[in-house]
């Protein structure tokens, strides 16, 4: 393989490997005490790195299904680790914490209803996700100022949205379109 190759093969990489560091940063906050300067620095590194991924894909045209699948993968590594770190620090109500576990009963459904109808595990990159990721992203930031309660219950909000919106796509889709905006995009 000459030089030029290697180094085409590197840049259409670069971003997969961004995406590869925030699934090894997410489990990395399963380590420091929650909410603790660690888990936080740890925790901005993971947001960082999900906007970085997907600019660098962009501006060097190295998007690719493989690269949507990794981003979803890290995904919810990341959302998980969030949910198993913070749920028993925020003390949250049953109300809510059953609330999170029927949205992942949603989005587990969307999941495997892409698997079983195109051979995948399918994620969407819709508008809603976008939110909902920012929105989970914002709420350990929050926590200084506000009673957990409230951000928690506007992210099941859109997240319920979201996941139905997401799982509507797949059931009603006849290819897979990672990239699919919105059920009316």
């Amino acid at each position: 393989m000459n030089q030029s190759k290697r180094e085409e093969l590197v840049m259409n990489n670069i971003p997969n490997w961004i995406t590869g560091s925030r699934m090894i940063l997410a489990l990395l906050l399963l380590l420091p005490k929650p909410l603790s300067a660690v888990y936080l620095t740890v925790y901005l590194l993971c947001g960082l790195s999900d906007v970085l991924d997907g600019v660098i894909a962009r501006k060097t045209g190295t998007t690719s299904v493989r690269g949507a699948r990794l981003d979803s993968a890290a995904d919810l590594i990341f959302i998980g680790a969030v949910l198993f770190t913070l749920i028993p620090v925020l003390k949250l109500d049953g109300g809510l914490v059953i609330w999170i576990a029927v949205i992942g009963a949603v989005k587990l459904a969307s999941i495997l209803t892409g698997f079983l109808k195109f051979g995948v595990f399918a994620g969407i990159h819709t508008y809603g996700n976008k939110a909902t990721g920012i929105l989970v992203f914002m709420i350990p930031l929050m926590l200084p100022f506000v009673q957990p309660s409230l951000p928690v219950a506007v992210v099941c909000t859109v997240a319920t949205l979201t996941a139905i919106e997401e799982w509507m796509i797949l059931l009603l889709s006849s290819r897979l379109e990672p990239d699919r905006k919105g059920l009316f995009f």
